[in-house]
């Protein structure tokens, strides 16, 4: 896959000032405050920043955290996994494998018949189609 490599000036000058900072700086938009919480519609998501497919609504779920969840992406090449141990804590950010966007974390604690699972992405993070 071609990387998107843009310097944060760029980035800062196509995304708005929530997208940037949720995007390139890691931040967290507040819950249940997302566009895609409460979104039941079936379709894509896409990373907002450079529109690689990342999600499906098929494997999207009610996680009553007010994040969008997920049990898995679309394909696992699409994302990419790293620690992150900001804030006195250690999770697993998730991040667009193409562009390096921050999208969120992925936690333990989904449905066990699914794998166990929950991707808690921002809103933000994504555009549907």
């Amino acid at each position: 896959m071609d990387k998107v490599e843009k310097t944060e000036e760029e980035w800062e000058k196509e995304l708005s000032p929530e997208e940037f900072n949720i995007l390139r700086r890691k931040g967290t938009e507040a819950p249940f405050t997302g566009e895609y919480w409460n979104d039941h519609e079936k379709g894509t998501y896409k990373c907002r920043a450079c529109g690689l497919e990342l999600f499906s609504s098929e494997t999207k779920f009610d996680s009553g955290t007010g994040w969008p969840s997920f049990t898995d992406p679309m394909n696992r090449e699409n994302v990419e996994l790293k620690l992150d141990t900001s804030h006195g804590t250690q999770r697993v950010e998730v991040l667009c494998k193409r562009c390096g966007s921050h999208l969120g974390h992925v936690f333990e604690d989904g449905p066990a018949d699914k794998g166990g699972k929950r991707f808690c992405i921002n809103s933000c993070a994504l555009k549907k189609e």
